[in-house]
């Protein structure tokens, strides 16, 4: 490759090259070129321009790959904004030529796009220099676009984008144009084409200001038509465009005559606010159809709509800044609120529909008051959700002093209130929490009233509000411990004086639990006589139960709620009062099955809701005293925890006739009992439920066929049972993201609700919730389904194998003898647990049984792999794996892999490549190297298979189980290591960027690849030599790439290299890089990257180096820091203060940075850069 390090192409050493070399050979050329004609005295270029642009020019012609098209339209722009101008004219009218080719063949459809991307190249370096070219390039790109297909629309998107960019206000004549032909391309069935469509909006209303004027409505409604059916990098991409345009439409000044500065009025934030909530209530239909499904009872919001308006909503108010925000928060908050009251009942009409709106609410709050207030602003706006949360319980004690109970209770004021309440208190609780003792101000002045406000509705009418005043002063004790026992006293004075009322006994109940449960977070504690008082009140509670029935099942959950919570406390204190846990626990069920058959005979539904209550939360309390007090679980303790357990599995066996005699009041408790039941189960050891081993199979079974059921759940169900590395395969939903909180609610259809605390009120006082996050349990019924699919591994692997072989013919039947969406429920059910008892055999190292149990276990698995649920099969490929790992049969296994292979090669639709790609994959994953000559038979199918262009997934799937046995062969597979590698670079090559997710499979292929060679890479031979500058052209593609994910492939991938080959790999540049990523210099405070795996690939890289060449990284970082510095705002010294911080914190605090990442930036609670002061911004760090 040294022979492409020239000014001029080498063409007789490119004549010598194959195919595949020449293209490298290329690409590392116009890399090469890229650099030197920026360090090359001017008259050098100037002499050879000439045959510089001949031969670049030649090069359109030769099919070009994404990559180097893109190379070859910088160099182009370098060159003549170098050189001389005389023959861009020459070079803009050949370029428009080859666009308007009739060839519509597809060998010369990347000559076309070549053309397209080589013109917004020139016409961004170049500019104004063109004079009005652009009119008839751009009416010549405009008019091709109409009869391109999906990659010829994305270079056309991204080529108007560097136009514009490059004209600025020359353009005007085409603006208009440019906006008709985006706004079709925004609502394109090509995710990539919207994304390069928002890109080329959001660069052309920087001068088209009727985009922000006139247009804005249409400019509003088409984002949110543009959210419907779309993906994460989509949202991310239209939310942009849309908060600039809105944040532009308040604050930008108009140019042009004074006429015209009269007829654009600017957008007031009171419009424009209800623009933007005009999409979060109604979504992409108009007024009319909006109203009719209302009026119908049916939702016209899709849930990535709305998802993709509250981003919008934080980028217009990230967008008009921290100040704005301060000076404007009481009339944002009181909007954004306002979403969720009751001026709008479709939004919180269905549970579902209100868990998501409120999260989505809760969002725009914490990203913007956390993400762009100082501590002053901050307290400040804490003070102002204070006084709404005044203001809401004014309205609802207003309507409880009603006389009319009927009235009072079906009040609308009542119920909608719940929401605002609901968001106000989490804010409020996250806000304190984030503040820590710099809250202490807060909380002493009286005039706020802080926690006067949050005590106070705890006796709201909501469940909701009760349980969110609860974690609000959870998170008062956190941030501020010495607050702790006075609220614990006076939450618990309170319950002891208003025990006659069912709201008061709920709401402080729920506090007392929120508080226990922040003592582990206080170093201090609490004094130890407080858990004497709380087990004596939970005892009152428990026994007064039966004396007023109004009150017998709130006194019941309160009680088990306290002992359950103060079992959080630990073995010191809970030894003290373990003999009245026990023989509370002992009373709760019967002696044996005759007194439960007494008990159904003589029973009521409303005892049987009562009874179920109690049960269910002693259950509980035991789960958290197994959970909590392992230290205390002698023989003796366990022998007296265990003669209950009968009795419970006894009930659970007979709630299904309960529930056909009750009817439908008892099917929610009947379902929490069973979620506790199993919850439990799963923490005790099988021998302790041993004799109840087949009747617990049975009733699972049973849950998980149930011809009830209607909920498939795969997003929740399947990951844990899945490999990590395999969900990469599939939506970034399941992956980490500074949106998580919003996005995880799309993993669910509209009518499935995510988690929310009032589904599982004992989950305020548990432990694991990280920071201030609110826990989120899923719903009783997802909740159920998704213990039973635990437990069903456990007591599968501990019944006997006649039982066992009987149950998994059941399900296979089961699966058989249903249709449509019901089999796939069933199969979803069925499929989770089988691979959830594989997965707990093969952990525990047991063994499947005999030969007779492999046939329905096979079946299962088999037709899960070729499911159209891309989940299912990822899950299913991973059973498959730990299938033969528990059979431990070498010819089995070899049997398994040959199933796979006559599938591959007769298949020919996407679906069973995919599934049985990766199941050849994860064998090799658990199994190693089966064979040599297995091992050259996958290897030639997944070639075969990584190079069907047709399609994607295919390729995806294949690449990523070839990586999954590059990894496994380890030595084995280095006969295979320059043809892979081949392999890889041609894909990296040609692989358009919309395929975004082949090439992150084709970097875990380069990853795996230098993880074989090894500190091989160092050596000097001329193969090693080949194989070391195709890895570093490998990662020189992936860090242009578009797609963050595969540049996070590629920093990995360097950061390989540098382990092994440190020497080969150019520091200077890549520090450059790793901080251009990280770091924004145009703006101060977002990061640049929205992509969070992508910054901390780049911080696990940066400390490498710094752990191995720090003062060569710092060298480096000065160096940028300088050159920098001549880029930032003339005049603005703070920006001067924060680039030395921040390179002061890159080279020196990198661990207290990684730190923060993790912590802060994950979900962008962070401290304003811009309106912190440098002492705040040392504080933060």
């Amino acid at each position: 490759m040294e022979l492409a390090h020239s000014l001029l192409l080498n063409e007789d050493a490119y004549s010598q090259l194959g195919e595949v070399q020449k293209a490298e050979f290329i690409f590392d050329w116009l890399r090469y070129l890229e650099k030197l004609l920026l360090a090359t005295n001017r008259s050098d270029v100037k002499e050879k321009q000439k045959t510089l642009v001949e031969q670049l020019l030649s090069l359109l012609n030769s099919s070009p790959g994404p990559p180097t098209r893109k190379l070859l339209a910088q160099n182009l722009g370098i060159l003549y904004s170098v050189g001389d101008t005389f023959s861009v004219y020459e070079t803009i009218d050949k370029c428009n030529d080859l666009i308007r080719s009739k060839d519509d063949s597809p060998s010369y459809l990347p000559t076309k796009l070549a053309a397209v991307v080589c013109l917004g190249s020139l016409y961004k370096k170049l500019g104004r220099i063109l004079g009005n070219t652009f009119t008839d390039t751009v009416g010549n790109i405009l008019k091709a676009m109409k009869s391109a297909e999906s990659q010829g629309r994305y270079e056309i998107m991204l080529s108007l984008q560097n136009i514009l960019k490059g004209l600025g206000a020359a353009a005007a004549p085409c603006h208009r144009d440019v906006y008709k032909a985006a706004r079709s391309c925004l609502t394109d069935r090509s995710m990539a084409v919207r994304c390069a469509a928002a890109k080329c909006l959001l660069e052309l209303q920087s001068e088209a200001s009727f985009m922000w004027s006139t247009d804005l409505d249409s400019v509003a409604t088409l984002c949110f038509k543009s959210f419907e059916g779309s993906n994460y990098d989509v949202r991310i991409s239209v939310s942009k465009l849309l908060g600039t345009v809105l944040a532009n439409a308040i604050i930008s000044k108009h140019p042009g005559k004074a006429a015209s500065r009269q007829s654009m009025r600017r957008a007031s934030l009171e419009e424009v606010l209800e623009l933007l909530a005009t999409g979060f209530l109604r979504g992409s239909s108009g007024f009319l159809r909006a109203s009719g499904d209302m009026l119908k009872g049916t939702s016209s919001v899709s849930r990535d709509v709305r998802v993709g308006v509250t981003q919008a909503y934080v980028v217009l108010i990230s967008t008009l800044g921290g100040a704005w925000l301060e000076r404007n928060f009481a009339a944002c908050l009181s909007h954004i609120l306002s979403l969720v009251s009751q001026s709008h009942p479709k939004v919180t009409q269905t549970q579902s529909d209100a868990v998501c709106s409120r999260r989505c609410v809760s969002f725009i709050l914490r990203a913007t008051i956390g993400g762009l207030l100082g501590e002053k602003a901050q307290i400040a706006a804490a003070k102002d959700i204070c006084q709404t949360i005044w203001k809401l319980k004014k309205v609802v004690d207003a309507v409880m002093s009603d006389g009319n109970s009927e009235t009072r209770l079906g009040s609308t004021d009542v119920a909608a209130s719940q929401h605002m309440l609901v968001c106000a208190l989490q804010e409020l609780g996250n806000l304190i929490h984030s503040l820590g003792t710099t809250a202490a101000p807060l909380l002493q002045d009286s005039s706020a009233g802080v926690l006067d406000s949050v005590v106070s509705v705890i006796l709201h009418p909501s469940i909701s509000v009760r349980l969110a005043a609860a974690w609000c002063l959870h998170c008062i004790a956190v941030a501020l411990p010495s607050y702790l026992t006075p609220l614990l006293d006076r939450c618990l004075e309170k319950l002891t004086v208003l025990k006659s009322s069912p709201e008061a006994v709920t709401g402080f109940s729920f506090a007392v639990a929120a508080l226990l449960g922040a003592v582990k977070h206080c170093p201090l504690g609490i004094p130890h006589g407080k858990g004497k008082i709380i087990m004596t009140l939970a005892e009152d509670l428990l026994c007064s139960a039966v004396q007023n029935s109004r009150l017998s099942a709130q006194r019941t959950q309160a009680g088990w709620l306290l002992i359950a919570a103060l079992m959080t406390l630990g073995p010191a204190v809970v030894s003290h009062h373990l003999a009245r846990v026990l023989l509370l626990w002992k009373c709760v069920f019967p002696v044996s099955p005759k007194d439960l058959e007494t008990e159904k005979s003589r029973g009521d539904s409303f005892t049987w809701q009562v009874t179920l209550e109690g049960r269910a939360g002693a259950l509980c309390a035991v789960k958290s005293f197994v959970s909590h007090c392992g230290d205390l679980l002698t023989e003796e303790v366990i022998q007296r925890l265990l003669p209950p357990l009968p009795c419970a599995v006894d009930l659970l066996t007979q709630l299904s006739s309960i529930l056909k005699t009750y009817g439908s009041p008892l099917k929610t408790p009947s379902v929490v009992y069973r979620q506790r039941l199993y919850e439990l189960l799963l923490l005790l050891p099988p021998a302790t439920y041993e004799g109840n081993l087949c009747a617990i199979l049975k009733e699972l079974a049973a849950d998980l066929t149930a011809p009830d059921i209607q909920v498939a759940a795969s997003t929740f169900l399947l990951p844990p049972l899945c490999h990590p590395d395999d969900l990469l395969l599939l939506s970034p939903l399941l992956q980490e993201t500074d949106h998580r909180f919003i996005e995880e609610q799309l993993m669910f259809s509209n009518s499935i609700a995510c988690g929310s605390l009032e589904y599982d009120p004992y989950s305020v006082f548990e432990n694991d919730v990280e920071g201030d996050s609110v826990p989120k349990p899923l719903s009783p019924t997802l909740s159920v389904i998704s213990s039973a699919v635990k437990l069903f591994g456990v007591v599968c692997a501990h019944v006997g194998e006649a039982q066992r072989l009987l149950i998994l013919e059941q399900l296979l039947d089961s699966i058989k003898h249903t249709k449509g969406a019901r089999q796939q429920v069933v199969q979803l059910h069925v499929v989770s647990s089988v691979s959830s008892f594989l997965k707990y055999v093969a952990g525990s190292k047991g063994n499947l049984g005999p030969e007779e149990m492999r046939r329905p276990a096979l079946a299962l698995v088999m037709g899960a792999l070729e499911s159209p649920n891309p989940l299912l099969r990822c899950a299913a490929a991973e059973a498959w794996a730990r299938l033969a790992q528990v059979v431990d049969d070498g010819p089995f296994t070899a049997s398994l892999a040959q199933v796979s292979f006559d599938k591959l090669k007769s298949a020919r639709d996407a679906v069973t490549r995919t599934g049985h790609s990766l199941a050849l994959g994860s064998l090799h994953r658990y199994l190693g190297g089966i064979s040599s000559q297995h091992l050259n038979s996958c290897v030639g199918i997944l070639y075969t298979l990584s190079q069907d262009s047709t399609s994607p997934d295919v390729q995806t799937w294949a690449l990523h189980a070839l990586s999954l046995i590059i990894d496994s062969a380890g030595p084995l597979y280095y006969m295979h290591v320059e043809p892979t590698l081949s392999l890889t670079i041609m894909l990296l090559l040609n692989v358009p960027p919309t395929h975004a997710e082949v090439h992150q499979s084709l970097g875990r292929c380069l990853n795996a690849l230098i993880t074989t060679l090894g500190p091989e890479l160092q050596g000097s031979s001329t193969s090693i030599s080949a194989l070391r500058t195709s890895c570093l052209l490998g990662c020189a593609v992936m860090q242009d790439n578009p797609d963050c994910l595969v540049q996070a492939q590629a920093i990995s991938c360097l950061q390989q290299l540098h382990m092994f080959a440190p020497r080969y790999v150019n520091l200077s540049s890549l520090v450059c890089c790793l901080c251009e990523i990280l770091l924004d210099n145009s703006m101060l405070v977002n990061l640049c990257s929205p992509y969070l795996l992508l910054r901390r690939s780049v911080l696990a890289c940066l400390r490498q180096l710094v752990q191995r060449e720090a003062a060569e990284v710092s060298e480096h970082a000065v160096t940028l820091a300088k050159d920098s510095r001549e880029e930032l705002i003339p005049g603005n010294s703070f920006s001067q203060d924060y680039l030395q911080l921040k390179m002061i914190v890159l080279i020196l605090n990198l661990n207290v940075l990684i730190r923060v990442f993790k912590t802060k930036f994950k979900s962008q609670y962070i401290i304003s850069l811009k309106s912190a002061t440098r002492d705040q911004c040392y504080q933060l760090l």
